[in-house]
């Protein structure tokens, strides 16, 4: 049981419909504008273990008292921690009797649980109904959320259960209405997309590949522009980290010409991987008309409903950022003004309740950070600047991460500071960096 519920339930509130008085306290007490969580969204929170969105989050932390990595952590079985008191709003609900089998309880209830959610999934036999549609967007939303806040062993079963859930009703001919059919695919097309990107984190590109055309085909069959463009990004991702500059590039250019039209950010994104790839392939010019143009754009983005999505889907001006000053990195540049760049784009990552966090970003910002300060030659702050990213646990360190880490290595054995005692300690433990396991889901 989640630390959220199980504080919860001490005080004696067992429904989801018993959390809203404790809430609406809370964010009176806080003077919050944000409009009041439907009981729906409660449910997913008290029922399914569903993380809030951040816009909540704030509230929910005043009204437990602890953090919500703290909250959406387990409590161990067989435990009943001393746990500091909650709020001082009184419980609307009664106690239970003491003498209940709580673990029971607990086992039996999260079967019911799962059994409940695939009866609503089988329910409608005829044809999907808006129930199955709008469970399937709760856990869309919850995935997206979490994929880049969160290690890929954490979220990759619940992924490919999803995925396969989606699939199986597209399969199973129950879909009658056009909006229902163009529904279910732009949610594969989202599913995929993620279960792609999981495997290139796992360094599986040619999955990854694969992966992103069955993105790609379901994003066509919506007719969904965005997905396109974005699945022409995915690719060029791919392909990015691959060491395969050339189609990243064309993987991007490609892409950019599906977004010509769209005022969301996708755009922008398409633009970042271009100036990346460029950067790779030694052309300046590209990359400077690229960012520049990225940057033009921003000013008049419009979002959609992508960006709405969040996660990987939307592409924020702190990640914009960070890939700017990456493709100038790869220019070999080390000005003031880079270090600078480089250590704002670093300090937009550095508040993880920021809506556009993500743990690969923030240590890919620490990279570049290091290198841009190597080639000032600076090793000691190179040094300062990776510390972060190699004290990672394992579960974080995908595959972008590791090439991240290992360019900076690269760098330093190539360069002047190569046999500085600093130097050499660095390019010793960024050598041993990628020797535990990537974010490789469990069992």
């Amino acid at each position: 049981m989640l630390l959220f519920r199980h504080l919860l339930e001490k005080r004696g509130i067992r429904t989801p419909e018993d959390v809203l008085p404790l809430y609406r306290e809370a964010a009176k007490q806080l003077d919050s504008k944000t409009a009041e969580p439907a009981a729906k969204t409660v449910e997913g929170w008290f029922y399914y273990g569903r993380r809030p969105q951040r816009a909540f989050r704030e509230v929910i932390v005043a009204m437990l008292g602890r953090s919500i990595d703290q909250l959406w952590s387990e409590v161990p079985e067989g435990t009943d921690p001393d746990f500091a008191p909650l709020t001082d709003v009184s419980p609307t609900a009664p106690h239970a009797d003491a003498g209940a089998d709580l673990s029971e309880m607990r086992r039996t209830g999260s079967m019911a649980v799962q059994r409940a959610r695939q009866f609503l999934l089988g329910k409608d036999q005829g044809a999907v109904g808006e129930e199955t549609l709008g469970l399937l967007d709760d856990e869309v939303e919850r995935l997206v959320a979490a994929y880049p806040r969160e290690p890929l062993s954490v979220i990759w079963d619940d992924l490919l259960v999803v995925q396969e859930q989606v699939f199986r009703l597209l399969e199973g001919g129950r879909v009658k209405q056009l909006s229902h059919l163009r529904d279910l695919n732009f949610k594969a097309s989202i599913l995929s997309f993620l279960v792609a990107k999981g495997f290139n984190d796992m360094q599986a590109p040619y999955d990854a590949m694969t992966m992103t055309r069955v993105a790609a085909s379901c994003a066509k069959t919506c007719e969904h522009q965005g997905l396109i463009a974005l699945t022409d990004g995915l690719k060029s991702l791919i392909a990015y980290w691959a060491d395969k500059p050339a189609d990243a590039y064309h993987y991007a250019r490609q892409g950019s010409a599906n977004a010509a039209n769209l005022g969301g950010t996708v755009g922008l994104w398409l633009l970042g991987l271009e100036a990346r790839a460029a950067a790779l392939l030694g052309d300046e010019e590209t990359v400077l008309r690229a960012n520049r143009e990225a940057d033009r754009r921003r000013e008049t983005v419009v979002y959609d409903d992508l960006d709405r999505l969040g996660g990987l889907f939307s592409y924020a001006f702190e990640k914009q950022q960070y890939y700017a000053v990456e493709a100038e990195v790869h220019l070999g540049r080390g000005t003031a003004d880079l270090i600078a760049r480089a250590a704002g784009a670093v300090e937009g990552f550095s508040d993880p309740n920021v809506e556009a966090w993500a743990f690969g970003d923030l240590a890919g910002s620490q990279c570049n950070l290091a290198l841009v300060r190597l080639a000032s030659g600076d090793v000691e702050g190179t040094a300062d600047a990776i510390s972060p990213v190699l004290g990672l646990q394992p579960g974080f360190r995908n595959k972008g991460i590791i090439v991240s880490a290992l360019r900076v290595r690269q760098a330093l054995v190539s360069g002047p500071g190569r046999s500085g005692t600093v130097g050499r300690a660095l390019s010793e433990e960024i050598e041993a960096f990628p020797g535990s396991r990537t974010a490789l889901p469990r069992g």
